[in-house]
């Protein structure tokens, strides 16, 4: 088993829990970090240091949420290794609270990271 980094960090991410993570699994996209399924030792250690909490096991998953499994898997093999934190994306605090997100992802590299856009009008109502 692994864990999986969920959509629930799309347009936030936070990257507290690289810092913990003892063998440098984590992944990083534009607007999104993943575990590399091949480097992740199930310590758990990550899951309370994510603020909006995005990390699951994977055997954890919802129906809806199992697709990120396969994305955390698939990205990476293409993202650069993360292994230090460093300031959330500057409008993550207005993303954190916002639901269904998947369309917001950025598959390309951190460097190819587009424009952002307000999450004003993707806001679900609470």
């Amino acid at each position: 088993m692994t864990h999986v980094v969920t959509e629930a960090c799309i347009r936030c991410k936070y990257t507290d829990c690289v810092d913990v993570c003892p063998v440098d699994a984590f992944r990083e996209g534009p607007n999104f970090l993943v575990i590399d399924p091949g480097e992740c030792i199930d310590c758990t250690l990550c899951i309370p240091e994510c603020p909006v909490d995005a990390i699951l096991p994977e055997d954890d998953l919802s129906e809806a949420q199992r697709e990120y499994a396969v994305l955390n898997a698939e990205l990476a093999k293409a993202w650069p290794s993360i292994v230090a934190s460093h300031a959330p994306l500057p409008d993550a605090d207005a993303w954190a609270g916002v639901g269904e997100k998947r369309q917001w992802l950025e598959s390309g590299t951190p460097a190819a990271a587009g424009t952002p856009s307000s999450p004003s009008t993707h806001r679900e109502d609470s």
